[in-house]
């Protein structure tokens, strides 16, 4: 089963953008007379977006800040491709939504490593690939069938079906993965077209101005999101605990959770099952009632803070969370095989059921006191909960 990871991000980015482009549309005699310093400035920001990119890791959007640059220049000034440009629109429109494909499959990299030889080389067969297909395109009537159907598509097979097959290629990438650069190439795929083909008309530094405004959200969101958010459980951080308890009132309730006698499981059955585990449990911990926001703490220790809760109020809920977790049959892939009669056995089940249990310790904050000593109480009680046994609630 797929899960849509960015369908929130990109319908309201998607959203966001419309109406921004419907104001510029709706309002144009206000930026009208502005747009000779637009022009100016266009190229400033699209550096200054480019190196704060670059900063960040985020390659993706420093090349496409280069991109928009550089057709700016072809279009603005008289370079020696600019005639051919102009004279070959299908082309632009094509390359465009090539490259846009191209980095949507690629991963952010240094733009100075090992890999940039490599992606100059995919970029350029873009270009080249392009150029081919428009030729080929042209005799393509020789190779289809003779009949109404294909007459009727033979028009739109030459742009029209490589556009909708990589908008539809973006589409994808962009609600399976919670990335606001996938969205932001998604969004720049439909205003290049649209533009393109005259849908919308807007000056093309215009147009490059709003895209970087969309690219700095993008890359400050996606840098702010690995900088709070932990890579495997998708949870906020510690560092994200520490800004919670700036804005937590007097009253509050804060829980300590640790799975017990993780250390052996990893042992057992190695770190990449131990690692499903913790997905697993972080999974289970998300469904929490009451108010609870959650937080990977480090290693297998988590975080529950319930705001304007009691430890009576919040005690149910985590034995409810605690019941959920021990009873939930976790199926693993590849349990690790510890002697050379598992190893030679090749009937072996790909697949293990296998259960853990959490122990929770609980402190509600008492008057006059700092979030980092309730941390400590709740510690205290997790310690408390061990030695009752494990896999119990402790006050």
């Amino acid at each position: 089963m797929f899960k849509l990871k960015g369908i929130k991000s990109t319908f309201l980015s998607l959203i966001i953008v419309l109406g921004l482009f419907s104001l510029l549309i709706q309002f144009q005699a206000q930026w009208q007379d502005k747009l000779i310093i637009i022009n100016y400035l266009v190229y400033p920001l699209l550096i200054i977006t480019a190196i704060f990119a670059t900063q960040f890791n985020r390659s993706r959007v420093a090349i496409l800040c280069l991109f928009w640059t550089l057709y700016l220049l072809s279009i603005n000034y008289n370079l020696l491709w600019s005639k051919w440009l102009t004279a070959n629109v299908e082309w632009v429109v094509l390359c465009g939504a090539s490259l846009l494909m191209l980095l949507a499959l690629i991963k952010d990299r240094a733009i100075i490593s090992v890999h940039t030889i490599t992606r100059l080389i995919f970029i350029l067969l873009c270009g080249v690939i392009t150029f081919l297909w428009l030729k080929i395109s042209q005799n393509i009537d020789g190779f289809l069938p003779k009949t109404k159907f294909w007459l009727q598509l033979q028009p739109y097979i030459a742009v029209t079906l490589p556009l909708s097959l990589i908008g539809l290629l973006l589409v994808w990438r962009s609600l399976r993965n919670n990335s606001l650069t996938l969205t932001a190439l998604l969004i720049t795929l439909i205003v290049w077209c649209l533009n393109q083909l005259n849908f919308i008309a807007l000056p093309w530094s215009l147009i490059a101005v709003a895209m970087c405004s969309l690219y700095l959200l993008a890359v400050s969101t996606d840098s702010y999101y690995l900088a709070y958010r932990d890579d495997l459980t998708s949870l906020p951080t510690r560092r994200a605990l520490n800004q919670l308890a700036l804005s937590l009132g007097r009253k509050y309730t804060v829980a300590m959770l640790d799975i017990d006698h993780f250390k052996k499981f990893n042992d057992t059955y190695g770190h990449d099952i131990g690692d499903q585990v913790l997905k697993l449990v972080a999974a289970k911990m998300s469904e929490v009632k009451g108010g609870g926001k959650i937080y990977r703490y480090g290693g297998e220790e988590f975080t529950v803070v319930f705001p304007r809760k009691t430890a009576s109020q919040s005690i149910p809920e985590l034995e409810i969370l605690r019941q959920n977790i021990a009873t939930y049959d976790m199926v693993i892939r590849n349990p690790k095989r510890t002697d050379k009669t598992a190893r030679k056995n090749k009937k072996s089940d790909e697949y293990k059921t296998v259960n853990v249990a959490v122990s929770i310790g609980v402190a509600q904050r008492e008057p006059k006191e700092s979030f980092d000593q309730a941390l400590k109480n709740a510690d205290l009680a997790l310690y408390r909960a061990k030695k009752k046994g494990r896999n119990n609630v402790s006050q």
